[in-house]
């Protein structure tokens, strides 16, 4: 009579050796997909970075990207330089847009560890526009945006993305009607001190006339996510307040 004990064994054998092949077959697919991924994640931040300049394929309404073939060609004709500022000196660096912001705020919170912040200098329709990319938290997750400034700090592009914002509420960060509200919006109140934009309920500004109020009117239902919104504004631009100095120097 066969003993229970031996077809456990067997049944044990068998789960080990389909872990075992699954293991190498999914570690196979990593390995292979990797560098795709990688590459889709560079053309994504390129297409980040040309919708802040002005360069994008959006329709009345919507906000769209250019083509992602389109990116790397697009991103080197309108991108004139990418620089680092660390400890206040600026470094030349083509490879900018691959600095992980979220990683470089979080090794930040060490006082031993000095920022890399970069920015992106580009020019559209004979404008200079400066580039930024900002990080931070909304309701649920991560937010994060890329901000295109003026010399004077007023804003003249903005895209905002969420990784898990309510749909129809936080979610309306990335939405036109939002990101729009914020050109032409002044980061400097009148004596050229650093004031950010807030979202604001109840702003009263509903066509978002005031470009100098330092508001946008906030999303209904969606708080928390544009606090969230208004605390990366105040905390990741303002790191950049002393470059912008010197260029009206």
């Amino acid at each position: 009579m066969e003993k229970t004990t031996d077809k456990n064994i067997y049944t044990i054998v068998f789960a080990v050796i389909m872990v075992a092949i699954v293991g190498t077959i999914l570690a196979g697919l990593f390995s292979f997909t990797k560098p795709l991924v990688t590459k889709n994640r560079e053309i994504e931040k390129q297409q980040n970075i040309l919708y802040a300049l002005g360069v994008n394929e959006n329709t009345e309404t919507s906000a769209n990207f250019v083509d992602a073939d389109d990116a790397p060609v697009k991103f080197e004709n309108f991108v004139n330089r990418q620089i680092v500022i660390q400890d206040g000196e600026i470094i030349e660096n083509d490879q900018a847009y691959l600095i992980d912001v979220k990683k470089e705020k979080s090794k930040a919170k060490s006082d031993s560890y000095s920022r890399k912040l970069p920015l992106f200098i580009g020019e559209k329709d004979g404008e200079t526009i400066y580039v930024i990319p900002i990080y931070g938290k909304g309701l649920w997750d991560d937010i994060w945006a890329y901000i295109g400034l003026d010399k004077n700090m007023v804003i003249q592009g903005a895209y905002f993305d969420h990784k898990a914002e309510t749909p129809g509420l936080g979610a309306n960060i990335k939405e036109r009607f939002f990101m729009d509200d914020f050109i032409g919006e002044h980061l400097l109140d009148d004596n050229g001190n650093f004031v950010g934009v807030t979202v604001a309920k109840g702003n009263a500004d509903p066509r978002n006339d005031r470009k100098e109020d330092n508001k946008v009117d906030a999303i209904a239902g969606a708080t928390i996510t544009g606090d969230g919104v208004t605390a990366m504004i105040k905390s990741d631009l303002a790191l950049y307040k002393p470059y912008f100095d010197t260029l009206k120097q």
